[in-house]
């Protein structure tokens, strides 16, 4: 298990959607009288490949992100399927820089500071999604948009997708709620993830894992066969835990930092929780 409080027992959501104003960032006065329940989307959203459901707004989920992002202080964020949680971690990086800015810059060794890569398949779905963004957030580069097409392929022989084109960065939180199982092209020996019964097998974390810095969060949105093929795949000390409440999977790569610049990083951003964690990892499973 993750030992790790990603937000505070008695989290307030009301209050959160309030105080950083979710309606005017998402554009929507869509949030329900009780924002911290988790809601039942539409069972095709699963076999959606024309990215024109009209989906309800997740706000639990995009209210954690949001504390998430601000309570780790991170610095860069790479996200596999553009969304409302674009506009969400666009806006809790700039409160990051704003807050951390004048320290991160002269005492931690990281290129392109408080910037989300956003990667997607769907120009179409980019180019909507862009309409979230005040344009003074795309000219800065708090949000990039990335688009890539997805293939099918292989990991040690496993069958899965890869998102053919990457931003080169190294991000400390890393989303996944993309590519849906109608997106990639090709088949390998016959076999794809476009079928109703299939699910999205996406392996472009472990292609990444080794680039990784200590600390590192990754988030997988729902996908519980996609998660469990990575867990089974991933060589490294991450500690796991899927929260069936929320329907995500953490993962946290959990190791001594590789040298003084990631200790400074993990000393701002994590602290000695971190450390605590590191100390206690017999106490959680770690893969």
């Amino acid at each position: 298990m993750l030992n790790i409080d990603l937000i505070p027992e008695n989290f307030d959501y009301k209050s959160y959607i309030s105080k950083f104003n979710f309606a005017s960032l998402l554009n929507s006065e869509e949030i329900s009288s009780d924002p911290s329940k988790k809601i039942n989307l539409p069972s095709l959203r699963a076999v959606d490949n024309n990215q024109e459901l009209d989906l309800p707004i997740e706000i639990d989920d995009l209210c954690r992100l949001h504390f998430i992002t601000t309570s780790r202080k991170v610095l860069n964020i790479l996200e596999f399927g553009v969304g409302k949680s674009s506009r969400i971690f666009a806006d809790a990086l700039l409160i990051n820089k704003n807050n951390h800015l004048k320290y991160t810059e002269s005492e931690i060794r990281r290129k392109d500071q408080y910037e989300c890569y956003s990667v997607d398949n769907y120009k179409k779905w980019i180019d909507k999604c862009k309409n979230l963004f005040p344009q003074e957030l795309i000219n800065n580069k708090i949000i990039n948009f990335h688009f890539s097409n997805v293939i099918t392929s292989e990991f040690n022989g496993r069958i899965c997708t890869f998102y053919e084109l990457l931003p080169n960065v190294c991000p400390d939180l890393i989303y996944i709620d993309g590519p849906d199982q109608y997106s990639p092209l090709r088949e390998v020996r016959g076999i794809s993830t476009k079928h109703q019964d299939r699910m999205p097998m996406s392996a472009d974390i472990l292609s990444l894992e080794h680039f990784l810095q200590p600390g590192t969060l990754v988030i997988i949105d729902g996908r519980s066969a996609n998660a469990r093929f990575i867990k089974s795949n991933l060589q490294r000390n991450w500690s796991y835990y899927f929260s069936e409440e929320w329907d995500q999977h953490f993962f946290e790569l959990l190791e001594p930092p590789l040298g003084k610049y990631n200790k400074k990083m993990i000393d701002h951003c994590l602290g000695n929780d971190y450390y605590q964690r590191l100390k206690s990892s017999e106490e959680f499973t770690l893969i």
